[in-house]
């Protein structure tokens, strides 16, 4: 088993960037690499082994079916006033330019043995082994949660106890991506010692 060295993992962490469809170009995302990203999300940390992700992936086709959908959902639960035409059409144009939309959805444990923010929480961890995979692979992703995620548990057929809690789009992309930027860490830290 190969060893990855502190600095391979930093540098992939640290160059980790949502990249967003307007920049994704046709060309196909092999489903071998979907299902390794998958594969890596199932390797989230869960407590108590709940392992609450759930994924759905629309592909080909389905992308474009799936971005209908949802300006539609936007459409029927936004208010007229704050409904906006612009925001409508770039649903379907982002849905369309993706090479796969994966939707991020929660199973709640039955047995609420542990609280829901940890369950949510492994949802995360297992989104940011996505991130991470997508890197390595040089296919640009980025997690999108839009206003009316309550209202799509029904379209997309989910099951009692499940929740969506945003799409995974991802394509492959020919810009430059910035350089990130944070904070120093020591403003967010105090040592206790």
């Amino acid at each position: 088993m190969s060893k990855i060295s502190p600095s391979q993992i930093n540098d992939l962490i640290k160059n980790r960037r949502s990249v967003f469809p307007a920049t994704y170009i046709d060309k196909p995302i092999p489903k071998e690499i979907i299902q390794q990203v998958l594969e890596n999300a199932n390797w989230a940390p869960t407590h108590k082994l709940t392992e609450p992700w759930r994924f759905k992936v629309f592909s080909g086709d389905a992308t474009e079916q799936l971005g209908k959908m949802l300006s539609e959902v936007y459409k029927t639960h936004t208010p007229a006033e704050k409904f906006k035409e612009m925001k409508y059409n770039k649903t379907q144009r982002k849905s369309k330019k993706s090479g796969a939309i994966i939707a991020i959805c929660m199973q709640r444990d039955p047995k609420e043995s542990i609280p829901e923010w940890e369950e949510i929480a492994a949802v995360g961890c297992a989104v940011q082994n996505m991130y991470l995979t997508c890197e390595a692979y040089e296919v640009g992703c980025y997690w999108s949660s839009p206003s009316y995620i309550n209202f799509l548990n029904e379209p997309l057929g989910l099951k009692d106890g499940e929740r969506c809690l945003g799409f995974f789009f991802m394509g492959y992309y020919e810009v430059e991506r910035s350089e990130g930027m944070r904070r120093p860490i020591a403003e967010k830290v105090t040592w206790v010692e």
